[in-house]
C-alpha cells in the first residue's frame, strides 16, 4: 500500500506535465499546418538534383 502513495502522485504529476506540454505546443502553433508538412515531402527541389 505504501508503494501506491508514491506511484499515484508521480503518475498524476506526469499526466499534468504532458497536458501542460500539449497546451504549450497548441499555444506556440505546432498544430496549425498539418497538411503542409505531409505535402512538403512530395515537392521536388531543383537544387537536390545537381
Amino acid at each position: 500500500m505504501s508503494g501506491l502513495a508514491f506511484l499515484i502522485p508521480i503518475a498524476l504529476g506526469m499526466g499534468l506535465l504532458g497536458l501542460a506540454g500539449f497546451f504549450w505546443a497548441m499555444r506556440k502553433g505546432q498544430f496549425e499546418d498539418l497538411d503542409g508538412a505531409a505535402q512538403r515531402i512530395l515537392i521536388d527541389d531543383e537544387e537536390d538534383e545537381q
